[in-house]
């Protein structure tokens, strides 16, 4: 593995575990020759995917482009690393199972958006206003209310669920 500050393509692993969903191998690495350390990680690869752009250009998938494009939406928003990791390990099977080598930048962006719309609600429409090409306040409007929808749905659901369940008596 080439050394990030210097080039170098002696550098040594010095730990090895499993995150801890097990989904990959994170090794930390030293550089000999300028003593940088930095870490990798080894993740399964089921296929080799490409993403069919909207103008019909193909390019490879990222992965590494799926995760920036996550942490954008959620720049200061308070949610565990470890759930979004999860996350993206989740899209990214979805993807490479689907059985299918190409796969469009739609199906990519529809797979973020319920991903990031069960972590932060802030994150996903921050990534819907990209996604969805927002012009106007107005369109910011809609998905808020779709979200407060959902949540309004969720309440309903749950209070209806506790008028029908019995109230267990204390000690």
């Amino acid at each position: 593995m080439r050394c990030p500050y210097c080039g170098s393509l002696d550098t040594q692993v010095k730990d090895s575990r499993p995150t801890e969903d097990s989904s990959s191998i994170r090794r930390r690495r030293v550089c000999p020759d300028c003593a940088g350390r930095f870490t990798t990680f080894e993740r399964v690869q089921l296929r080799e995917l490409m993403v069919v752009k909207k103008s019909g250009r193909r390019v490879a998938f990222e992965r590494e482009k799926l995760t920036r494009s996550v942490e954008v939406a959620l720049r200061k928003r308070a949610v565990d690393p470890e759930r979004v990791e999860r996350m993206i390990n989740g899209i990214v099977r979805q993807l490479e199972s689907q059985g299918e080598a190409e796969v469009t930048t739609d199906r990519v962006g529809e797979l973020v958006m319920e991903g990031l719309r069960s972590l932060d609600d802030v994150a996903y429409v921050r990534f819907a206003s990209v996604y969805k090409n927002f012009r106007e306040a107005r369109d910011f409007g809609a998905i808020v209310d779709e979200l407060a929808g959902d949540e309004n749905s969720d309440d309903k659901t749950r209070s209806e669920k506790a008028k029908r369940e019995p109230v267990s008596g204390g000690a």
